[in-house]
This record gives structure tokens, sequence and C-alpha cells, in this order.
């Protein structure tokens, strides 16, 4: 299994960014062998505003004395997702953290909406207004779909094993059908327990017409600190989809969302 060592963090000196700048270093903790990549798409090549970037680092760095991994800089020009993800792939990062204002409509478009759906690797969007740091509680949406790769949750695993979490698997059923006995769910508990190891706390099946509600009702009822979806519009086994509801939980979500791609 390969152990998450590069984190590409798009970084702009909005409160936003600044969330997932935090969120990186807290994620690395002590871990020396972790290297936090800053990509800063810009036009311009003012030096003074390269001066800012780094002095802000710094005091960051200051304010998190066990950090003890490493921070570069990667400067670009143009158009924002499509130089994360080539330098997501350039530099071959294993996680991108970047930071979300969210919205409040249901059809708004923002930037990490947009990446999460583009990106084919793990990305965790932070909130802005996200609550101290912790992933103790990790809840994973699951569909009634077999899983498509399942190989993609080792991600899950390292980022359990890291942290000591616990990781609550959630269906949410908006329908009058039977969960929990089919042969697919069959198939998923066995991937679960296989991939998970004992990280892996139980799987729990709700019913509720609006499926986003009882996601984040379950998410506040529990306490969960990090929320993880698996996209589906890369889906190679199953029947892609557009992937409307992980847009929907990048566009409301109040704790941080693992995308798992």
């Amino acid at each position: 299994m390969k152990d998450i060592t590069k984190i590409l963090v798009p970084f702009d000196l909005s409160t936003s960014t600044n969330s997932a700048v935090e969120y990186a270093i807290n994620f690395a903790g002590d871990d020396k062998d972790i290297e936090i990549l800053l990509t800063h798409v810009d036009v311009s090549d003012d030096a003074s505003n390269k001066k800012m970037l780094e002095g802000t680092i710094e005091n960051m760095k200051k304010d998190h004395p066990l950090f003890r991994g490493t921070i570069n800089w990667a400067l670009k020009s143009g158009n924002l997702i499509e130089n994360i993800l080539e330098t997501r792939k350039q530099q071959k990062a294993d996680l991108i953290i970047m930071g979300t204002k969210g919205s409040d409509g249901d059809k708004a478009v923002t930037n990490t909406s947009k990446l999460v759906l583009e990106a084919d690797c793990p990305v965790i969007a932070i909130p802005e207004n996200s609550k101290d740091f912790a992933v103790k509680k990790i809840a994973l949406v699951l569909g009634k779909n077999e899983i498509d790769d399942a190989s993609v949750l080792e991600v899950l695993l390292d980022i359990a094993r890291r942290f000591h979490s616990e990781v609550h698997v959630l269906t949410i059923c908006n329908e009058n059908e039977s969960y929990g006995y089919s042969e697919v769910d069959e198939k998923n508990e066995n991937t679960l327990e296989y991939y998970l190891e004992n990280f892996y706390s139980h799987h729990t099946f709700q019913e509720n017409a609006d499926i986003e509600k009882g996601i984040f009702d379950y998410i506040n009822d529990k306490e969960i600190d990090l929320l993880a979806i698996l996209p589906r519009n890369h889906a190679k086994k199953n029947r892609p989809s557009e992937g409307r509801l992980t847009k929907l939980l990048t566009l409301h979500t109040e704790v941080p969302l693992l995308t798992i791609d």
C-alpha cells in the first residue's frame, strides 16, 4: 500500500486556502516524510506577492512547532484547475487538500466542486469555517452499487491508521428497497472488512427521501470529523454518474470532505 507522502495545496492567501494549509500541516503532524507542495496560480510575476505568501507560511509553521515535514512551492500562471491537475500529475502528489467557501445554492459551481469531479486522485475539501482539526471519526457514504475500484480504499485505510480513526459506513435509502441483504451488499461488506481492517466500525442503513439531508443529519448526530465519498463519475465497472451528490456535498458540507478517486 502506498502511503500519503506528498500533499498538494492550492494557496492564495484567502481565508479558505489558509484553512486548507492549516489542515495539511495538522495532517502531516510530526511525520518528517511528508512534503506539502503549495501551488499558487497567478497571472502576475510579483516578487512582493511571493514574499507575502512565503511570510504567511513561515508564520503558520511557527504556530505548529510539532510539524516536521517540508513545505515547497510550485508557482504557476493560467487556468487554476488545469494547473492544479497538471502539477499533481507532474509532482506525483498523493493527495490534494483544497479550501472551499461553499455555496448555499444547488446550482452553483465553485473551483473546488469542479476539482473534486475532474481529479483522478483523492481530494479533501476544507470548508472555510471548519472546526479544530480532528480525524477520530470518519463516515464513508456508500450507495447501492458495488464498489467500483476497491483499491482506492487504501487511501482511507492510510488515513485511519495515521489517526487511529474509526470508520463508519453510511448508506441512505431513498426508495422502498431492502438494503443489507443483497449480493452486492454482501460483496461490499467483504470488501470493507478486507480493506479497512479493524478500523471499520459498522455499516448503517437509513431511510431518507433527501439523501443529502440524511448524510448531514448523521454527521451531526455522530459528531463525524471527516466525510468520505467514492465519486461515481469515473466509474468503469458500473455506469458512471454525473457526480451530482459529490458536487452538492462539496458545496454544502461543514466538515472536511474526502473524495476518493
